[in-house]
C-alpha cells in the first residue's frame, strides 16, 4: 500500500498587457500529455513560495518575473495517496520572449478568450471561480 503523500505546487497567472502566457505540455509527457496550461511546478525544499514560483517559471519559460500577491489556492487529489496543494500566483514577465523547457511544446501569450479554448476545464473552473479573467481586461487609456 502506497504512503499517502501532499505535493505543495505553485503556479503562474503571468500577464503582459491583455494577455495571459499559456504553455502546453509535450506529447510524450506522463501528465496530461499535450494539454494547454499555466506555468509552475512543484516546491523545492527549503524554497519560498515566491522562490520556487520565480526558478519554476525560469525552467519552463526562460522568463524571469515579479511575482506578486496570491490569486488564490486549492488541493485536488490526482490519485487515491496523492494530494497536490495548489497556490496561484499573478506574475509580470521582466522580458517576454519565451524560450521552452523540453518538458512544453508550445507557449502563447493569449487573451482571456483564447485561454478558454485551450485550457482544461479544472483550471478554468478555478479562473472563474477567482475572477482571475478580470486581470486580462484593456486597461483604459487617460
Amino acid at each position: 500500500m502506497s504512503i499517502p503523500s501532499i505535493v505543495v505546487a505553485v503556479k503562474a497567472v503571468i500577464v503582459q498587457d491583455d494577455q495571459m502566457l499559456i504553455i502546453q505540455r509535450a506529447t510524450d509527457d506522463a501528465v496530461h500529455p499535450g494539454t494547454w496550461e499555466l506555468v509552475g511546478g512543484k516546491l523545492d525544499f527549503g524554497e519560498t513560495l515566491e522562490q520556487a514560483l520565480e526558478r519554476e517559471v525560469f525552467e519552463e519559460t526562460g522568463l524571469r518575473v515579479t511575482v506578486q500577491q496570491l490569486l488564490y489556492a486549492t488541493t485536488f487529489l490526482t490519485d487515491p495517496h496523492r494530494q497536490v496543494v495548489l497556490m496561484t500566483y499573478l506574475a509580470h514577465p521582466i522580458a517576454t520572449t519565451v524560450t521552452l523547457s523540453e518538458e512544453h511544446s508550445d507557449a502563447r501569450w493569449a487573451t482571456a478568450d483564447e485561454a478558454r479554448q485551450l485550457l482544461l476545464q479544472p483550471i478554468l473552473d478555478d479562473l472563474d471561480s477567482h475572477d482571475v479573467w478580470t486581470l486580462l481586461q484593456p486597461k483604459p487609456i487617460h
